[in-house]
């Protein structure tokens, strides 16, 4: 486990908020890379499967199977600010990590076309998939207008199928935003027809301004990937992203961290019916 040590973020006047790149740098001084690789660190795959902490000085996967993660989000940008820092940390283990996308973002542009939305945001979520060494995968749902259809169902119960996922991630079902609430059905249909054999994950977005009734049950301490999350999340300019980003998403990595008791965290729902631990 890192330090578990209490963070105050000096050198600001009162009254003003500090930055993203603030709190990162005011955190980060106490944590140096030498000391980092010196801890023993659980992999991320363990504690999200239920299965005993092997403790390594290196971040090697504790599992010998390499483990198939899925992530699905209504839009670009959702996986990432929910999850990526997991993401990242998984991935760096040397699991395969999916985000899936149920829209290419095709509304999240003012004054701007469907189809040259589609293009910039598109790009945006490669280039955040490339910072977080992750597979994108997109849906063709519409920003704005997703539905829960017959042949939506069809087509993600059909992904997970042939793909086999060890874990699953996607949207907290109550939530202020409607294409979030159908990702999650969409998503929870398909993992319910597969006899629940993947461990489902529940990620919160903007809790309180979206994703509401969120009681954690599973936190990942995400520290060691801060910077590639909000690298990946940054990347996202047409959603303006960083300057809002204190405000809703960095202020729960911090509270969730404080949870925690570590400087950042990122909190999950873990769905009951999950399978117990995956086979390695």
């Amino acid at each position: 486990m890192l330090p578990k040590k209490h963070f105050s973020f000096r050198g600001k006047p009162r009254g003003i908020k500090p930055s993203m790149r603030d709190l990162n740098q005011n955190v980060m001084k106490k944590i140096s890379r030498r000391n980092l690789m010196k801890m023993t660190v659980p992999t991320v795959a363990c504690s999200l499967l239920g299965m005993p902490m092997v403790f390594s000085n290196e971040r090697k996967p504790a599992s010998t199977k390499r483990l198939k993660i899925i992530v699905v989000g209504a839009h670009p940008d959702d996986p990432e600010t929910g999850c990526g820092g997991t993401m990242a940390l998984l991935a760096n283990e040397g699991h395969e990590v999916i985000s899936a996308y149920l829209t290419r973002g095709e509304a999240g542009i003012k004054e701007t076309s469907h189809k040259d939305a589609a293009k910039i945001r598109t790009d945006e979520a490669l280039k955040g998939c490339a910072i977080l060494k992750v597979t994108p995968k997109f849906f063709g749902q519409i920003d704005g207008n997703c539905e829960i259809t017959k042949e939506h169902y069809e087509t993600i119960y059909k992904f997970f199928k042939e793909e086999e996922p060890d874990i699953i991630f996607t949207h907290w079902p109550i939530d202020r935003h409607r294409d979030h609430r159908i990702c999650s059905i969409l998503v929870y249909d398909a993992w319910f027809r597969l006899k629940k054999k993947s461990v489902l994950y529940y990620f919160e977005v903007m809790s309180g301004r979206q994703s509401q009734h969120f009681a954690p049950t599973n936190f990942v301490d995400i520290t060691p990937t801060i910077a590639q999350k909000h690298k990946a999340c940054f990347i996202h300019k047409s959603q303006r992203i960083e300057e809002g980003y204190p405000e809703y998403h960095g202020k729960m990595e911090i509270f969730r961290g404080l949870e925690n008791n570590t400087p950042y965290a990122e909190a999950f729902i873990r769905h009951i019916q999950s399978p117990s631990r995956v086979n390695s």
